[in-house]
């Protein structure tokens, strides 16, 4: 797997749980990730940034975005995905 397409799927990912607001204590289950195939390894890169919380429960692991990064994670994604420049919130 290419490092541009890893970069791509980070950015989906965090795209992904942006619009759907989970920064901080807001969380999403890993189980609505399945179609990224390197889920679980995007997840560590991203944990060791800061720019991801985990939120390890008994039965699944949820995931959200590190509030203090939010222009940074922000700044990625556009360059990611460019058409989606000033759709982040």
């Amino acid at each position: 797997m290419g490092r541009m397409h890893l970069a791509l799927e980070k950015a989906q990912i965090m795209f992904k749980l942006a619009r759907n607001g989970n920064w901080g204590a807001s969380y999403d289950r890993t189980e609505h990730f399945k179609r990224f195939q390197n889920i679980q390894m995007i997840i560590k890169e991203l944990k060791k940034q800061n720019w991801i919380i985990t939120h390890e429960k008994p039965k699944f692991l949820g995931i959200s975005l590190n509030q203090t990064y939010k222009k940074e994670i922000i700044t990625f994604v556009e360059q990611q995905l460019p058409h989606l420049t000033g759709g982040i919130h």
